[in-house]
């Protein structure tokens, strides 16, 4: 497996395997599938230093990352939000732990001093992912969500990358 930024042509494999999450609502609160249009801004956001990489394995697109500024604010710089997305199909075959020991060991050449993850508290797949790699339960927005008449809460998770 390998991860690699993702290219223009990747657009669609990555809003597909985003879609492919919605109905089982665990990491992402969209309730109706994206279209390539829709997020092609938020892909071309992405840059060499807040990117989005997709993990390729037999040249296939199995899963995303995307590392994106926590704020827009300047004093937030360092201080960014990751989000990974497996399709589903590849749940379980350890391609998120794969991205996100990548990711882990790329953040300081990206300048990231703080990391976040905003996960669903009941995605407790996600949560041990994350916890693994040292990421610490820093708050908790309770019941923020509400899909399908069913409401949820989202953890907030955190990682020191850096002090420099």
């Amino acid at each position: 497996m390998i991860l690699r930024k993702a290219k223009e042509i990747d657009l669609k494999r990555v809003v597909e395997i985003y879609n492919s999450s919605i109905e089982w609502r665990l990491s992402t609160a969209d309730i109706l599938p994206a279209s390539v249009q829709s997020k092609r801004e938020w892909f071309n956001s992405h840059t060499q230093k807040r990117p989005l990489l997709v993990c390729e394995k037999d040249g296939n697109i199995k899963g995303w990352v995307s590392i994106e500024p926590f704020h827009d604010r300047p004093a937030y710089a360092n201080t960014v939000e990751i989000g990974i997305y497996v399709d589903h199909d590849n749940l379980g075959k350890g391609i998120g732990t794969k991205i996100l020991g990548q990711v882990i060991e790329l953040l300081p050449s990206l300048y990231v001093k703080v990391a976040i993850a905003n996960i669903f508290s009941h995605n407790v797949a996600s949560l041990k992912l994350f916890g693994k790699y040292g990421f610490k339960l820093w708050g908790e927005l309770p019941e923020v969500c509400e899909m399908d008449g069913q409401v949820y809460s989202v953890s907030i998770l955190g990682l020191k990358v850096s002090d420099k």
